[in-house]
């Protein structure tokens, strides 16, 4: 009986043995779990983020490259957490069933906004609040901060102004200031910054007011070629200067009528040249003509103001045409008998005579006469088979009449002039002074486009290689009563076509 109980005691004890034994082979199983933290929306490794288990295991952290592993986890369900300051934390769950199973998980993790905060206000530093007598060219510039120092910065400037509902808007800004140009004489505008993170609502700044300079009262007006194109310069006797069209569109040959309160020009439109009108400070641009202004060369066209700023006189081909500043009114006041062509016109102080100069067209044969407002010759000036002839202009009393003539004679093609003189008629005795030869006009040069300072004492006009490529400047002659000896000086470089009013 003892040795049938110690028998019952061995199989037992070896029953319970293997039992144990199956269990701990069960739990020996483990996993690895391998995995990335990046950042939500743009797949950036994020380190140093925490990742463990629950049930607990092992706890590891993300390298440089968002990666991560734990090794020896035993078989079973887990929920793995990746969390890190600044993010929202992430959960995922996992299932390791076999022996060395390798299980891979990627953490996306969002910004936590709660921890972030937004920007602060933009101030707003130059120009200051109402700055007044601003350049027609402002640099605006502002600061804006930020808690967070890893927060990207945009800005957006919006810009109002007080005559029109215009509104100007440059969004995503990087930098902390911005130059407006192109902005109009005697305005006031109102400019506003709003700064975003990419996170919070954008904040806004304050609205600060700036006006720039009323429109200065300029006497001098003419053309410089910018980009191909001639745009209109308005300046002073300093050379403080402005431009007064833009070189979008060439416009030429200024004509200001103090009287009128307007600026005068050509300019291209419709296959054709035309007379537009602006505002002293290029605001309001109005085409006032219909039928073109035309003849052999756009750049030799001139045209003429009335006194009083209600009408212009101006020729299309053999026609001389008048017409009112609103563009009514228009009729034809003379037709050459001929058929040449009329390239300019000028008309008297006094409204009552007109100076033309008729060409071929090759622009030669040139001849300069006067007629009165029914279209009948009062006198001939000056005739020429060859050379170029033009830049005609009254003295305010109407008794002197300048011109230019290339006394060479040279013919081509391309209206090239070797040696063109200023030349001053006077209409009352017909005696003539080279205003050229008595300034010492340069060996090689041309001078042109003459006009009569208003109060008769200077010529305006330009000077210019005749190599027909180099610099045109803008000089000055002055006159006195005996005819000779006159003083030229430069007034403005790179500069043609000028108008002083």
């Amino acid at each position: 009986m003892k040795a049938y109980i110690n028998i019952l005691i061995i199989l037992i004890s070896f029953f319970s043995f293997t039992s144990c034994s199956e269990e701990l082979v069960d739990q020996a199983q483990t996993g690895i779990l391998r995995g990335r933290v990046v950042k939500k929306g743009t797949n950036e490794p994020i380190a140093n983020a925490k990742v463990f288990t629950t049930p607990s295991t092992q706890t590891t952290f993300s390298d440089k490259d968002g990666m991560f592993e734990i090794k020896d986890i035993p078989a079973g369900n887990y929920s793995v957490k990746a969390e890190l300051s600044g993010y929202v934390s992430n959960f995922q769950a996992v299932n390791i069933q076999t022996e060395n199973q390798v299980v891979t998980i990627v953490f996306e993790m969002d910004d936590d906004e709660s921890l972030n905060s937004p920007p602060s206000a933009p101030t707003l530093l130059s120009p200051i609040d109402n700055a007044v007598n601003q350049p027609l060219s402002v640099q605006l510039s502002w600061n804006a901060t930020d808690p967070d120092k890893t927060d990207s910065l945009t800005y957006k400037l919006t810009v109002k102004n007080n005559i029109n509902t215009d509104v100007i808007q440059v969004n995503d800004l990087k930098v902390r200031s911005y130059t407006l140009s192109n902005l109009l004489f005697g305005v006031s505008y109102f400019w506003q910054i709003s700064v975003s993170d990419g996170i919070h609502p954008d904040v806004l700044s304050p609205v600060f007011k700036f006006t720039t300079s009323a429109t200065p009262a300029n006497r001098y007006h003419y053309v410089r070629k910018v980009n191909g194109n001639f745009v209109i310069m308005s300046s002073d006797v300093q050379s403080n200067s402005f431009q007064l069209t833009n070189a979008s569109n060439s416009s030429w040959r200024p004509r200001k009528n103090n009287n009128a309160g307007l600026i005068a020009f050509l300019r291209n439109d419709a296959g054709g040249s035309h007379i537009f009108t602006a505002n002293p400070d290029g605001s309001n641009v109005f085409k006032v003509t219909q039928i073109p202004v035309a003849g052999f060369n756009q750049n030799e066209l001139d045209f003429s103001w009335n006194t009083t700023g209600s009408a212009f006189l101006y020729s299309n081909f053999d026609k001389l045409y008048k017409i009112n500043k609103d563009g009514t009114g228009q009729q034809l006041v003379y037709t050459t008998t001929d058929g040449s062509l009329i390239s300019e016109v000028d008309w008297s102080y006094d409204n009552t005579k007109i100076a033309i100069k008729t060409n071929n067209f090759s622009g030669y044969n040139t001849k300069i006469f006067i007629i009165d407002m029914l279209g009948n010759v009062l006198q001939n000036v000056f005739s020429a088979a060859t050379g170029a002839t033009g830049g005609l202009n009254f003295s305010v009393d109407g008794q002197k009449l300048l011109y230019t003539h290339d006394v060479s004679g040279y013919q081509d093609a391309n209206y090239r002039q070797l040696d063109s003189h200023i030349f001053i008629y006077n209409l009352v005795n017909n005696t003539i002074i080279d205003a050229s030869a008595e300034s010492d006009k340069p060996i090689g040069t041309n001078d042109l486009d003459p006009r009569f300072s208003p109060n008769n004492s200077q010529i305006i006009m330009v000077n210019t290689s005749n190599d027909n490529v180099s610099q045109k400047n803008i000089l000055t002659i002055d006159l006195n009563n005996t005819g000779v000896d006159f003083v030229r000086a430069i007034l403005f470089s790179n500069g043609e076509m000028p108008d002083y009013e």
